[in-house]
């Protein structure tokens, strides 16, 4: 490429370099972004060149500012495309950083479903949910509840559940003080973050299903239209609406990539499926499980896997470090001793010195289905890994819930079940009055939900050893320790159990002092 100084004054204010074979793209709409991307798969020319030939041209003004560099070309450029290709994955060229703000709980798990995408979501255990906006406390009323008598029951029974919530944190806080005395060492910001912290933890099982949290969403334009899409067709009004509320501000970024959410035959046809599946199996399912009560389990189950599983492990293990066929380095494998599988992993895991040192891929062989039934406060920290096969039932009150002993031992016992018995109340009212959808609002987080994380060794690592870390909530502590265990002793997959190292099965009493410790050990190293 030709490099004039008019080319490299205008490429400098869009590259971060106009030189060097990688650099980043700056200061573009993120549709310009994506058609760059998307030009660049069928054209010999370079991404620079191609930004001064097709779409420098357009820019307007002395400055070229980022919003009118090239967009109208852009998005020729993907209706083209997508009309004449078909080609979907030039929608994964372009991303939006997009806040969702006063969702309820449930819509933050629809909205933290897909896998391609990244979540934060605001957290129950640093943010007391005692602001309210006039007298009204942070939860969501259904739409599907508006002129009804049950909405005036609704808002009582949320109302004095808050108020229950609001009453305990003070006092639980100084309760956890006088459990666990501050240490020398620590300064009054590191005990009382992790006092406070601990309050919060143990208090959340009170917040209702309908609690409203704050997410913060980037993914791309093909996500975001899946996503949608997934919106359009579900049963809450709340979900539907805030499809519409999102689709509104992307098309305002990246409008070339929500093209077909309202094609009749496209996004139309789509949502419809989506829908019409889901009606027709819960229908299916209700017929055939009519009157079946479920059976007593355990709070994690290891209900599938692979006995086999560690052999396959170690042939793909041996894989990439020979050049013999698949099935012959199974045949070896199941002919090893254990001495010498245990030799391949342990030489395959390598020397890990923290948990984000993980093995390769041969990991990725076998794999675990749990079925899981604890309290949906551990449930929402356990969703958010996507990657694996991940999928819940809906809420209720059926399957009861916990009550942590600190919550007994500081006297808030009596007010803890009056708040889980109005939830169970509420709940039973909202089904029976023909709301069985918008029921799940009323639902305390306390009680327990029933999920399926079935996921690959490699994955089952990195749950496992992230959620046992000693800063955890306990309630997830729990639930992958027992995982973990189970794995060792159930599936008799010891090796790849002990490849685990980093899982931690001591009991904590304060999970966020150490964590907190550490962090004003960075601050102090900074100043």
């Amino acid at each position: 490429m030709t490099m004039t100084t008019t080319n490299s004054e205008v490429l400098s204010r869009y590259f971060s370099n106009t030189d060097r074979p990688v650099f980043a793209l700056i200061n573009l709409p993120e549709t310009v972004k994506g058609a760059l991307f998307a030009r660049y798969s069928r054209s010999p020319k370079s991404l620079r060149q191609l930004f001064l030939d097709e779409f420098a041209g357009d820019l307007t003004g002395d400055e070229g500012g980022a919003a009118a560099v090239g967009v109208e070309r852009a998005e020729k450029l993907y209706g083209r495309i997508f009309n004449d290709y078909g080609d979907d994955s030039v929608a994964q060229l372009g991303g939006v950083h997009l806040a969702c703000e006063n969702v309820s709980n449930l819509l933050t798990k629809v909205l933290e479903r897909g896998r391609l995408a990244a979540y934060l979501e605001q957290s129950t255990r640093y943010i007391p949910y005692t602001d309210r906006t006039g007298d009204v406390w942070r939860y969501h009323v259904p739409s599907e509840l508006d002129g009804h008598p049950l909405c005036a029951a609704y808002v009582e029974a949320l109302d004095a559940t808050f108020e229950t919530y609001a009453k305990w944190i003070d006092p639980l806080r100084v309760y956890f003080e006088k459990r666990y005395p501050k240490q020398p060492g620590d300064s009054d910001a590191v005990y009382r973050s992790a006092t406070r912290a601990k309050a919060l933890d143990t208090l959340r099982g009170l917040l209702p299903a309908a609690t409203q949290s704050n997410v913060g969403i980037y993914a791309t334009g093909q996500a975001y239209e899946a996503l949608i899409l997934r919106m359009r067709a579900h049963p809450l009004a709340e979900v539907r609406d805030y499809a519409d509320l999102m689709l509104t501000e992307l098309r305002k970024v990246i409008p070339a990539f929500l093209t077909r959410v309202d094609q009749p035959e496209r996004g139309g046809t789509w949502t419809a499926y989506l829908a019409g599946a889901r009606a027709r199996t819960i229908e299916v399912a209700e017929r055939l499980a009519a009157g079946v009560e479920p059976d007593r389990r355990a709070e994690v189950t290891l209900t599938d896997f692979d006995p086999d599983g560690e052999v396959k492990v170690v042939a793909a293990a041996l894989y990439t470090a020979t050049a013999l066929p698949d099935d012959q380095l199974l045949s070896m494998a199941r002919a090893m001793s254990a001495a010498d599988r245990a030799a391949v992993l342990a030489a395959y895991v390598g020397d890990r010195t923290n948990r984000r040192h993980k093995p390769g891929r041969a990991f990725e062989r076998t794999s675990y289905r749990f079925d899981i039934l604890t309290d949906y406060g551990a449930f929402r920290d356990l969703q958010r890994h996507r990657l694996m096969t991940i999928d819940w039932q809906s809420l209720t009150t059926r399957h009861g819930h916990v009550r942590p002993e600190a919550v007994v031992d500081a006297g808030a016992g009596a007010d803890w079940d009056a708040a889980m018995s109005r939830s169970a109340e509420l709940f039973d009212q909202l089904t029976d009055g023909g709301f069985r959808e918008a029921a799940q609002y009323a639902v305390s987080l306390a009680y327990r939900v029933r999920f399926i994380m079935d996921m690959n060794a490699r994955e089952a690592m990195h749950v496992i050893e992230l959620r046992t870390a000693p800063a955890g909530h306990p309630a997830y502590r729990r639930v992958c320790q027992q995982m973990h265990a189970l794995i060792d002793s159930r599936a008799q997959h010891h090796a790849i159990a002990a490849a685990m190292k980093f899982t931690d099965h001591s009991a904590v009493e304060l999970e966020r002092l150490q964590e907190e410790r550490r962090l004003e050990k960075k601050r102090q190293e900074r100043t």
